[in-house]
């Protein structure tokens, strides 16, 4: 049994979608390229440096400036584009009555993070939440997910992260830890099975299950 549980933020503990799709479009447009909201659906989660490298082709410099008209729309307007999944705060408050120690893992904006965490009354649950810096650090998953595990001292083997992405896997095996993935988030069909997730929930349910058993499943 994992004692300690790693969160993903963007599609695993919030539906940030909405506004992140719209904050793309917004800084793509500012750019020339035009876009569908579908096909901007995997700017929900990775780096958003990253994401505009690979989808796009952007060279680091373009995609740095996309960013920076990203966050133009997304922090006045897009941040608010968001709310928890349906059941996120009862599911969070099950986990620390079980005696779990949760923390937050995210390449997302730690302020904005903390500020959603608050709005939800789902701060309280945290003992640590790790993100980014609006004024650009575009810190690599692996070492935000290194930096919570050394906050809390936790031993590796006993920490787990739950995210919804490709770059989730990779970040938490890259730290040394395992990754449960989960599918109500915003992965392509098959991504997190070639990613290498240690094990899949279909939902919160099921993701309970996997974290509250005593013995371990994965």
């Amino acid at each position: 049994m994992f004692k300690t549980i790693l969160f993903d933020f963007d599609g695993t503990l919030y539906d940030t979608v909405e506004g992140i799709e719209k904050s793309a479009q917004y800084a793509l447009h500012k750019l020339g390229v035009s876009a569908s909201l579908e096909e901007l659906r995997c700017f929900a989660g990775p780096p958003l440096v990253d994401i505009f490298m690979e989808k796009f082709g952007f060279s680091h410099e373009k995609a740095w400036e996309a960013r920076g008209l990203f966050q133009e729309r997304y922090i006045p307007v897009g941040v608010y584009e968001s709310r928890p999944f349906p059941g996120m705060k009862e599911f969070l408050a099950d986990l620390k009555e079980n005696g779990l120690t949760l923390a937050v893992a995210t390449s997302k904006p730690l302020d904005l993070a903390e500020q959603l965490l608050r709005s939800a009354g789902m701060r309280e649950f945290f003992t640590v939440v790790r993100g980014s810096t609006l004024g650009g650090n575009n810190n690599a998953k692996r070492e935000i997910v290194e930096g919570v595990i050394a906050d809390l001292g936790a031993a590796k083997e006993d920490c787990v992260l739950i995210g919804d992405t490709k770059y989730d896997v990779a970040g938490a095996h890259a730290a040394g830890i395992a990754c449960i993935g989960v599918r109500y988030g915003y992965a392509a069909p098959g991504e997190l099975e070639a990613a290498g997730a240690d094990a899949i929930a279909a939902d919160l349910a099921e993701l309970e299950k996997m974290l509250t058993a005593r013995d371990v499943l994965i």
